[in-house]
């Protein structure tokens, strides 16, 4: 606004015998200031305040004050967001009488504009005096989600009022459709919203925002673990991937004493086991007998321990049996070292970080199965050439904080990843350190610091088909393998053993199978790196790949992360298409408005993000099927944005370079680079907003 304009605004304030009256007067005839952005009004409005500021008056008597603040709640609906906190501070609406502003909001609540009535409250902090069922109900059902959040956020109680509402609701007994009913004409009504599954996944970001202890909302929580339930019996009995003794441990910290979710184990044991089998795992489960069927309940009284120790030998040795069919650790066990002191470490530290060492890096936690909060690392593996050093985190973090020496381990995960003359091999590198933060919040910004960093996810997609050792024959009918596994079979021969993949990290002692699959996890880095740069042309990967495998430092510092930002063609970010033999040139430039995409259901923030900036954008919905997005895509000849396993499916579902893989640990804005990067969409300024939003 032009200094000349306000100077006469201020004049004309100074002219008027009520200002304050006068500024209602103008908004009252005219709706200039209804738009959004710095309109007139919001200029005019902005500088009365300041006007008032500089020139304090005489209080306005009691009832010429209620006048214009009764005057101005009638304006307030209609006030875009940027007007509101300017013309509440100007009437001193925060001293008017509560009730009558309750009144107020209650009578917007009544005519149906909910939204207005949610705004008013949380401006005017009215929530304590009102019915949060009553007030969020409407805004849930217009996917107002955040607004309802808004509602809540500064008040425990009504937070965990809410959450328990959203619970009840949750309820496999409850009829969710009796909370819509009353709303069946309301403006932009999404019932597809409102069921259990989206009020659940709603319930679980809301625990963890406003961190309230999962107990108050059983049914959620009881629901998830029953997921979880059906779904270690997949893994054990239909896939048979699962080890008995890590399904053992994941049913049990699972089931614990909940009776509900005994019952469904009872079930469940049933389906998949004789009567000694199923006695024998309600033995172990702590299972009431009278929960038992009468069969059952008998098998239970004859069992004796040895039973239990036959079977478990039974399927050692058929584990065993298994183990020729897949990668071995190339080193003695003797050279694993499972490090639980800083005695230990410092040993460690002094072998990892030499200038040129190779260190294959990786990463266990305890699998969370959709619970509330971010896995907490439980193990780190450092893997040399001749040995491999698995540090005990928990106890390593635990130990330096006693000592008052907290900083410890992030300064050596710091030096270790800013050191440019040591090679850093992992696999999703990313993924990684975002839970290790979640552990260790001093290790924030690592990420930004690495060098001489390979991921060698980068590449993973890039490899031609299986080893030359290895046929499409011998793969047998085995599970198919899939992330580093797979390439592993690919590059050297053999598939990772993953039986003890979500395996309970946080128990102490590991067990010896444990320790081995954690070695060889991030020993086989070390083997796949030096094969992939030795005989590059064998997988179909040119030269240029390897140069960069190699991470010269040589470049500037943009280049430094171009592996971990995915510059070069990656799985998190590159085209569904078949194995390269040459880097393929760069399409011709095109603007955003002939760009157009279908975003899957998990990437709805960068789709709204591409919209902003001029691209035409179409969203999956939360409840969609992935395979929707190939269906948008050969209808309307749209390019399909996805990340993860729908890639794999989605890929051979339409043309080449059609489906583009998207790395989901980046912020929204590098999602968006890397997909205007890569299709080479050119935005100008008049791109920017030129949607409807």
């Amino acid at each position: 606004v032009s200094r000349q304009l306000k100077e006469e605004i201020r004049r004309g304030f100074a002219r008027l015998e009520d200002p304050l009256a006068g500024l209602l007067a103008m908004m009252e005839s005219s709706s200039d200031w209804k738009g959004k952005g710095h309109s007139l009004g919001y200029c005019i409005t902005t500088e009365l305040q300041l006007w008032i500021k500089a020139h304090p008056a005489e209080p306005q008597s009691g009832t010429k004050l209620k006048k214009l603040q009764a005057r101005v709640l009638g304006i307030l609906s209609q006030c875009p967001a940027n007007l509101l906190d300017p013309l509440i501070n100007i009437y001193q609406l925060h001293t008017a009488d509560r009730n009558y502003l309750l009144e107020h909001v209650s009578h917007l609540y009544l005519q149906g504009n909910y939204k207005e009535a949610a705004i008013l409250s949380i401006r005017l902090k009215l929530q304590p005096d009102q019915d949060v069922e009553k007030m969020c109900t409407p805004l849930l059902l217009q996917d107002k989600a955040n607004l309802m959040e808004d509602f809540v956020a500064e008040y425990p109680e009504l937070q965990r009022k809410l959450l328990q509402t959203l619970d009840t609701w949750c309820d496999p007994s409850f009829n969710i459709r009796d909370i819509a009913r009353p709303y069946q004409g309301l403006s932009r009504y999404k019932p597809e919203k409102f069921n259990r599954r989206v009020l659940s996944k709603l319930v679980f970001r809301l625990l963890e925002r406003f961190n309230v202890d999962p107990a108050l909302c059983p049914n959620v929580i009881n629901q998830r673990h029953l997921r979880t339930l059906n779904y270690l019996f997949y893994k054990r009995f239909v896939e048979k991937t699962m080890t008995e003794e890590n399904w053992a441990d994941h049913i049990q910290s699972t089931v614990g004493e909940n009776r509900w979710l005994q019952g469904h184990l009872v079930q469940s044991l049933l389906r998949h086991c004789d009567t000694h089998g199923v006695a024998r795992w309600a033995q172990h489960c702590r299972v009431p007998p009278e929960m038992l069927p009468g069969a059952v309940a008998e098998e239970l009284q004859k069992l004796h321990f040895q039973d239990r120790v036959e079977e478990v030998t039974k399927a050692d040795n058929y584990e065993a049996s298994k183990k020729k069919d897949y990668y071995q650790l190339p080193i003695p066990r003797e050279n694993i070292h499972f490090l639980q002191t800083w005695e230990e470490m410092l040993q460690c530290w002094e072998k990892v970080l030499q200038p040129g060492q190779v260190v294959g890096v990786d990463m266990e936690w305890k699998p969370s199965f959709g619970m509330v909060g971010k896995p907490r690392v439980a193990l780190m593996q450092l893997a040399l050439k001749d040995e491999v050093f698995l540090l005990d985190l928990p106890r390593l973090l635990e130990q330096a904080e006693a000592e008052g020496e907290k900083e410890k381990l992030p300064h050596f995960i710091q030096m270790l990843y800013s050191d440019a003359t040591i090679t850093k091999l992992g696999y999703g590198i990313s993924g990684d350190l975002s839970s290790f933060t979640a552990t260790c919040s001093a290790l924030k910004g690592t990420e930004k610091q690495m060098q001489g960093v390979v991921d060698l996810l980068a590449v993973d997609k890039q490899v031609d088909g299986l080893s030359p050792e290895h046929s499409h024959e011998e793969r047998g009918v085995r599970q198919p393998e899939k992330g580093l596994s797979l390439l592993v079979q690919h590059v050297l021969g053999k598939p990772l053993d993953k039986t003890e993949q979500l395996s309970n990290w946080e128990k102490r002692p590991l067990r010896e199978e444990q320790i081995l699959y954690a070695a060889s996890d991030a020993y086989c880095l070390l083997e796949i790196y030096e094969r992939l740069c030795k005989d590059p042309e064998s997988f179909s990967l040119g030269s240029d790949l390897t140069d960069s495998l190699v991470g010269k430092q040589s470049k500037k510092t943009r280049a430094k992360k171009q592996l971990n930002k995915q510059e070069a063609p990656s799985p998190s970010g590159q085209e569904c298409q078949g194995p390269r033999m040459k880097p393929s040139r760069p399409p011709a430039p095109i603007s955003p408005q002939e760009f157009s995409v279908v975003c899957d259901n998990m990437l709805q923030g960068l789709g709204r993000y591409l919209r902003c900036l001029g691209v035409d954008v179409q969203l999956l919905d939360n409840e969609d099927d992935h395979r929707k997005a190939a269906e948008i895509a050969r209808q309307e000849g749209r390019v399909i944005l996805t990340s993860g396993l729908p890639y794999q499916t989605l890929r051979s579902q339409v043309g080449e370079g059609r489906c583009f893989s998207v790395n989901c640990s980046e912020k929204v804005k590098e999602q968006a680079l890397q997909v205007l990067k890569h299709f080479n969409v050119q935005v100008s300024l008049n791109d920017i907003f030129s949607r409807c939003q």
